[in-house]
């Protein structure tokens, strides 16, 4: 009620998107309205802010504990002076093989590439991995590019799998998204269509039933969003996923290891569960890329390793993702998982260890 009170808007508005984008807090003055800020923090959120974007929708502000500095939505959305502090000045290139054979195409692997639709986002995350590539304005890319994009598409067969991302794909129209759907389906070789977008989490209201209807015309639709933290799943998320899951949309988890927020196995536990229980399947864990400013956020790999192994024994396989290192030099997704597997040849077997430490034998012969 203060956020609706400090923008000037009704209960009817908090519930319309383009209401929400139109109303992001992207500045201290409104920002220390509504939450407890010093002047040192003032200052520091407006250093940061001149180097990289910063934004957060109200009603993913909304979630924010104002009495905790500490708290994993905060953490996610506000700048910390930890990323102008942050010494590190090597930053992994994204990409060097296969990156844009075309207009707003990514491309890393045989049989699937990316169509970045724009650059836009719903809520400017604070460990995202294109933070430096985003800008200050908002961009659609023009339907030319996208059409030069679509025909690459068509002229290389051996594509199937196409991911509309950005940016965050539903920053654009559903007219607009319709279009580009269209065209997918009127290529044979396209089996799989895509969305990349945090809409779910930090703007739900985005997915109207409109929306959802338009969606249901274009067959199998997979969509992957990202939850990082429990406090992220509400009531309104949930029923925005439930909306998505009726229009026969396959939903997904796409969690970022985070130090503070999620590096913890219990945390994560809680967070591939409850994320089942909305009917989204943990997909993947991706560990923290190595870029300027995100050091704070970045756990060490063992870190995750000890996630992975203790998901494993304590909650079921449907909870389970893989965790991936998404390899330097645009490399593509590269899973690291516990070892399992001693030795593949001990007078014939293979030694290995469960979930809980015993060592057994395993009988290799045919």
């Amino acid at each position: 009620q203060k956020i609706l009170t400090v923008l000037n808007g009704s209960e009817v508005d908090w519930n319309d998107w383009k209401w929400q984008v139109r109303n992001m807090i992207r500045d201290v003055e409104t920002l220390a309205k509504i939450f407890p800020i010093s002047d040192d923090e003032k200052k520091q959120i407006e250093e940061v802010g001149k180097e990289v974007r910063w934004g957060v929708s109200p009603y993913y502000a909304s979630l924010i504990d104002p009495d905790d500095p500490n708290c994993p939505v905060r953490m996610q959305s506000i700048p910390s002076i930890q990323e102008a502090l942050d010494p590190s000045v090597v930053t992994e290139p994204e990409t060097i093989l296969y990156n844009s054979p075309a207009p707003c195409i990514t491309r890393l692997y045989p049989d699937r590439l990316i169509i970045n639709v724009t650059n836009a986002c719903s809520m400017f995350c604070r460990h995202c991995l294109r933070r430096r590539d985003i800008g200050f304005e908002n961009i659609r890319y023009a339907k030319e590019s996208i059409k030069d994009a679509l025909d690459y598409i068509r002229e290389n067969t051996e594509i199937r799998d196409v991911l509309l991302t950005g940016g965050d794909a539903l920053m654009v129209s559903d007219e607009y998204l319709d279009w580009i759907l269209s065209e997918l389906d009127s290529i044979d070789h396209v089996e799989i269509k895509r969305l990349g977008t945090r809409t779910p989490v930090v703007l739900p209201m985005r997915i109207t039933d409109e929306f959802c209807e338009m969606l249901e015309r274009h067959g199998t639709i997979y969509l992957n969003t990202q939850f990082n933290h429990s406090k992220e799943i509400t009531e309104t998320s949930a029923e925005a996923i439930k909306k998505l899951t009726k229009a026969g949309v396959l939903v997904g988890n796409q969690t970022v290891l985070l130090k503070g927020i999620n590096a913890d196995k219990h945390i994560m536990k809680k967070l591939m569960q409850d994320a089942l229980k909305i009917r989204v399947k943990p997909y993947y864990i991706f560990h923290c890329k190595k870029l300027e400013g995100i050091r704070h956020f970045r756990a060490h790999i063992e870190d995750g390793l000890e996630i992975m192994e203790y998901l494993r024994g304590y909650t079921s396989g449907l909870a389970i993702p893989t965790y991936i290192i998404t390899a330097p030099g645009g490399r593509g997704k590269t899973p690291v998982n516990p070892t399992y597997i001693l030795n593949t040849n001990v007078d014939g077997q293979v030694l290995f260890r469960t979930w809980g430490g015993h060592v057994m034998k395993y009988d290799n012969e045919r």
